[in-house]
């Protein structure tokens, strides 16, 4: 995200623009660890930021892949009917996909499944061919590459340690230096609301990591699966549950689930951070939504822990799965908003303030909007910073 602000930013020569990145390469943790996909926009409220900025990103995203050579495929995807009781949601996916100006969503029959995807057993389903594959991280490094090219400063390894006002603008103590500032822009993903409140600024929300999980099947039996196979989602909940997703670089994993984490960027059980622990520990939103979700919480937890249960939630959607065909593969970490009220946030959240732009929650589709919604926060950018 922060690579396609500064990018869009870029594009007016003369501005003296500083990227500040915590860790040694960009796309360290969140898109370097994402499915790959370049998502559609069928599932978002019509009229959102999601659904406006992935339309239209979605489309900018493949045009960049082919002026800059990135590999990616427009593979297209099924959703998946398993059960009569979740047609209506099926439904209510095409009418949103339609809505957000979606032109390819078709409606196939079980016959039609078994068709496409040999393996996946399903009663009704979605077609939705412009969804895609990608490596975000071969993205985001271009991003970078830009940036420099037009005379824009990348400083790698360098984490933010304070923030201080001055006159005339901030000044940024970092591991590697100060960095003196007229404007910030935040889109510091996992550690977004630190920052924030690092800044003088009350996010009003918390970061809560949760950590996706997931299976690769083993090369002998790719062949289960052709391209992409998702199940029909809980509206419930910010998640598109577990599903089956072809690699740009090959493979294809299988997943994921999402469990509570216990460290911002804890990829594993045993990454551990009793700071990160407390922060969710003692507000009060984080209980809130702990009642109101602790079976499922639970389930996933277990599917996390058991093999043979996340196994078995595959299995649903195809049934001949076997134990041995998969191996647990890699993780993400989703820095998702969590209100105060104990709500999941499930849109874009920007905070302006003197001299800021934050950036608070980036959920998905932001890797497959980030062309589209970089050039939204730098617009409002060049409005708050009343740049020419």
């Amino acid at each position: 995200m922060g690579g396609a602000v500064a990018m869009a930013l870029s594009e007016q020569a003369g501005r003296s623009l500083t990227i500040i990145e915590a860790e040694p390469e960009l796309a360290a943790h969140q898109t370097g660890h994402n499915s790959g996909v370049i998502h559609s926009g069928l599932y978002y409220k019509p009229g959102s930021l999601k659904a406006t900025n992935c339309t239209e990103g979605r489309e900018a995203l493949y045009r960049f892949c082919e002026e800059h050579d990135i590999a990616h495929d427009r593979c297209g995807k099924i959703v998946v009917a398993t059960n009569k009781a979740e047609i209506p949601a099926l439904e209510e996916l095409q009418r949103r996909g339609e809505a957000n100006g979606l032109t390819g969503v078709t409606r196939i029959s079980a016959e039609e499944i078994h068709e496409r995807e040999p393996h996946i057993t399903g009663i009704d389903g979605l077609h939705v061919p412009e969804t895609g594959i990608v490596d975000y991280a071969a993205v985001t490094r271009k991003y970078g590459e830009i940036v420099k090219e037009r005379g824009g400063n990348l400083k790698l390894g360098s984490r933010l340690l304070g923030v201080t006002h001055e006159t005339g603008g901030l000044v940024l103590e970092t591991t590697t230096g100060t960095v003196h500032a007229r404007n910030l822009i935040n889109c510091a993903g996992l550690q977004s609301d630190r920052i924030a409140r690092m800044s003088g600024v009350n996010p009003g929300l918390r970061i809560v990591p949760f950590r996706g999980e997931y299976y690769e099947i083993v090369p002998e039996r790719q062949s289960l699966v052709n391209n992409l196979v998702y199940p029909v989602p809980d509206p419930r909940f910010p998640f598109l549950g577990v599903h089956f997703t072809r690699m740009i670089a090959g493979g294809v994993e299988a997943g994921p689930n999402a469990v509570l984490a216990l460290k911002r960027e804890g990829y594993r059980w045993l990454s551990l951070s009793l700071r990160d622990i407390f922060s969710y520990f003692f507000y009060g939103g984080f209980w809130k939504m702990a009642w109101k979700n602790w079976r499922s919480g639970l389930g996933e937890t277990w599917r996390s822990l058991s093999k043979r249960a996340f196994v078995n939630a595959l299995r649903k959607l195809m049934p001949e799965l076997q134990m041995s065909d998969v191996h647990r593969a890699g993780a993400g970490v989703r820095a998702q908003a969590l209100e105060p009220n104990g709500a999941l946030s499930d849109d874009f959240r920007i905070v302006e303030a003197e001299r800021m732009v934050h950036v608070l929650n980036a959920p998905s589709p932001a890797a497959t909007a980030s062309i589209a919604i970089g050039k939204h926060v730098a617009r409002l950018a060049e409005k708050r910073f009343e740049l020419s």
